[in-house]
């Protein structure tokens, strides 16, 4: 059984080891592994809800050690217990988050789960490796926010742009598989030392030896050289045979097994065109023109590292680049025969050696600088002088034997690609210098269809400019002042540990209450006072002071008078200016009417009318306009404190220590609906609300989180140990923050 079709956990999706990831037997029959078991909320105290069915299952007290393990599926995990995975030292310090909301569908998953390694199965030294894609270690800045292997990795492909994946997923699709003459591709891995993805494949023992091993043929080194060629010949055929054309090929690219048998490494041509791409965006720049001269320099750069490239790649990747060459109109397009051009170039260079390298420079100028100044007979003489230096070579080496070898190889020089001939043809001109044809008529080469139409070229394709394009991306992260575009950014950047944080301290007690206006933070507590923060730098503005009671809850009105106000447990309501200078005193301030047996305000909330609400210990809810701070209306209904008070959409929501909430309508006050009241048994005090449109979010004092829309309850959930204090809704984000000292978003 391959890896990646071992059994795995439904929860956090890591295969089932035995050591790490221990399966364990829920009542109703699924298994989950027993770490995530520990992190499942607990609806009931002997209780948890199987994440596979959601039926409510009994749960030991002692914990999920005393469920029985799946035997049987460890039996399907090859070597058993007896090769464990190594398990992984966590920090102490690091509040690892397995229930983060995935932001990829199961669709999305289940296309990608099979080419994903384990991120402890990849040796660096014994693999070829590509670089694809990258994410934030999360270890450069000490962040506490950290994601795991598996959420790292899917976010990172999620990221990629749909052109990047469609040609990752193509070269996984084709190549994990095992296919003649191209190392096999493993599939992708993500380091998390480095924060990087890498494409993973097959590193062929003895590695490249073009680089080390020329000018060892002679005339009786003929055969040697048909091997060598044909084999080539072969690893281009198969890229072919899976619509990809090269575009480009080096020595490096070309690796050697045990059995002296030849492999292309299909990272290392993507890593040649990464190259390539490089050196041609240092010729010129967008919107610039190059002539002859810088056309010789490029191909001398090129030639000097032993790479190879067509003239119609070239040029495409000149465009790319937004540079132009001058009196150049060609625009012959991308085929399977340019391969046959990179083919014949390091066969060529492979019998010839570094002779041919200033008349080929010589040539690459003439037919792309004056190919299209109506100087046919200037570039022929110059291709006919190159190609009877080419032939003279190969005779001196081969002798007259080689002839049909030496016009197929000139052929597949020719200018327009589609004068010339394919890598096939090249394959069985080869094959003629070891087995004539007459002796010869077993083997056919087939499986290679050309269609010109569908053949996609490695080198000018996304996956070339991916290196690039991902440390432009990585450089914008890093500009100061750069903020998350919207939530799901900012969710993003805390779990890759690109968002930093910084503790405001000040208060003398405990924090009640926040909320952002007029460009400052105010926080209000238990110490009595409001204090005003800088939202540029998050020092210390102003205090504001002259509650005589515990400061419950703040609030902020961005108008043409920004304001902030305050209410504290005495019943005072307190009015600030947020302009500059800051005053010592309120604006305005009034009270409550006094009554010793409540304990004042608990909640604030304000229309766009410009009028405040109030949620208050004597179970009432109060408008109050700001104006002149005179009771404008009374609601009554809750049971006990009024603990919570929003507004949304001409609808007023109030919330209490009874566990329930109610819906007032703002323009009567009139009663509209009660929710959470046939829900006795369960009942917990509402600590905080939040509504958009027509859903309504309450947080209580278990820890427990209900959902609400069009005054029907879709979802109820326990997120938190403790009591959660404060929520917040943003589009399809719910955040909420609790007595366990965690802030969670879903």
């Amino acid at each position: 059984m391959e890896s990646q079709d071992l059994p795995e956990c439904p929860v956090c999706l890591q295969p089932y080891d035995g050591a790490c990831t221990i399966p364990r037997v829920l009542a109703c029959g699924h298994t989950v592994c027993e770490s995530c078991l520990l992190n499942l909320p607990k609806k009931l105290p002997g209780a948890i809800r199987c994440p596979a069915c959601t039926v409510l299952v009994k749960y030991p007290p002692e914990g999920p050690t005393t469920l029985p393990k799946n035997i049987d599926l460890l039996r399907l995990i090859p070597g058993g217990s007896e090769n464990p995975r190594k398990p992984v030292n966590k920090s102490k310090n690091v509040s690892n988050l397995p229930f983060l909301p995935r932001s990829w569908s199961d669709e999305f998953y289940s296309n990608w789960k099979s080419y994903l390694l384990r991120d402890d199965t990849v040796e660096r030294d014994q693999v070829s490796l590509l670089p694809v894609g990258s994410f934030s270690s999360g270890e450069e800045d000490g962040s506490l926010f950290k994601a795991g292997y598996l959420v790292r990795v899917m976010d990172c492909l999620r990221e990629m742009k749909e052109e990047e994946r469609e040609d990752l997923g193509l070269v996984l699709r084709a190549f994990t598989k095992q296919n003649c003459r191209i190392c096999r591709v493993l599939g992708l891995w993500g380091d998390l030392g480095d924060g990087v993805l890498y494409l993973v494949s097959e590193k062929q023992k003895w590695g490249n030896f073009l680089d080390k091993d020329l000018g060892c043929f002679e005339k009786e080194g003929v055969f040697n050289f048909a091997l060598m060629g044909m084999e080539m010949c072969e690893a281009v055929i198969s890229l072919h045979k899976e619509g990809l054309i090269a575009g480009c090929l080096s020595f490096s690219c070309f690796q050697l097994d045990d059995f002296g048998h030849i492999y292309l490494d299909l990272n290392e041509v993507l890593l040649t065109g990464r190259g390539i791409q490089d050196i041609v965006a240092n010729v010129g720049f967008s919107g610039n023109k190059i002539g002859d001269g810088e056309i010789g320099m490029l191909f001398k750069d090129l030639l000097k590292r032993d790479v190879f490239i067509s003239p119609e790649v070239l040029l495409k990747l000149l465009e790319k680049e937004g540079i132009g060459v001058e009196c150049c109109s060609l625009k012959y397009p991308i085929r399977y025969s340019s391969d046959a051009w990179l083919l014949s170039c390091i066969l060529l260079r492979i019998v010839n050696e570094d002779v041919f390298r200033d008349e080929w420079v010589e040539y690459m100028c003439h037919i792309i600088v004056k190919g299209s100044e109506n100087s046919e007979i200037d570039c022929s003489s110059v291709y006919t002088s190159l190609m009877e230096k080419v032939s003279s070579l190969l005779g001196t080496k081969f002798g007259a034997e080689c002839a049909s070898l030496q016009q197929i190889l000139c052929k597949c020089l020719d200018l327009d690609p589609e004068n010339r001939s394919l890598a096939g043809d090249v394959w069985k001109c080869i094959r003629e210098l070891v087995i004539k044809p007459q002796f010869d008529k077993m083997v056919k080469l087939d499986g290679a269809s050309y269609d010109e139409n569908g053949g996609r070229c490695m080198v000018v394709g996304k996956l070339c400019l991916l290196s690039r394009e991902r440390t432009e991306t990585q450089e914008k992260y890093e500009l100061p002042g750069k903020e998350a575009n919207g939530v799901t950014d900012m969710v993003n950047s805390l779990t890759e540990g690109r968002i930093k944080w910084k503790d405001l301290q000040g208060h003398l007690d405990c924090v009640t209450g926040l909320a952002v206006g007029g460009g400052y933070l105010f926080s209000s507590s238990f110490d009595k006072s409001v204090k005003v923060w800088s939202l540029q730098d998050y020092s210390h503005v102003h205090t504001f002071r002259g509650h005589e009671h515990k400061v419950m809850a703040v609030v902020c009105v961005d108008e043409e008078q920004p304001l902030c106000i305050s209410g504290d447990s005495g019943g005072g309501i307190f009015l600030w200016s947020i302009n500059i200078p800051f005053g010592q005193d309120p604006l305005k301030k009034w009270y409550e009417e006094k009554d010793w047996r409540y304990s004042g305000i608990h909640a604030l909330a304000v229309s766009e009318n410009g009028y405040l609400y109030t949620g208050s210990g004597d179970k009432l809810i109060k408008e109050w306009s700001l104006r002149d701070g005179t009771l404008s209306g009374t609601m009554t209904g809750h049971k006990s404190v009024v603990s919570a008070v929003a507004v949304n959409n001409g609808v007023l929501y109030s919330g209490s220590w009874d566990g329930t909430v109610r819906l007032w309508s703002l323009s009567d006050h009139s009663l509209l609906t009660v929710l959470g009241e046939g829900m006795l048994r369960s009942v917990s005090t509402v600590l905080s609300l939040a509504a958009d449109q027509h859903t309504l979010i309450a947080t209580y004092e278990n820890g427990s989180v209900k959902i609400w829309r069009h005054d029907v309850l879709r979802k109820s959930m326990q997120i938190h140990n403790g009591a959660i204090f404060t929520v917040s809704l943003d589009g399809k984000w719910l955040f909420t923050g609790s007595w366990d000292r965690t802030i969670k978003a879903q």
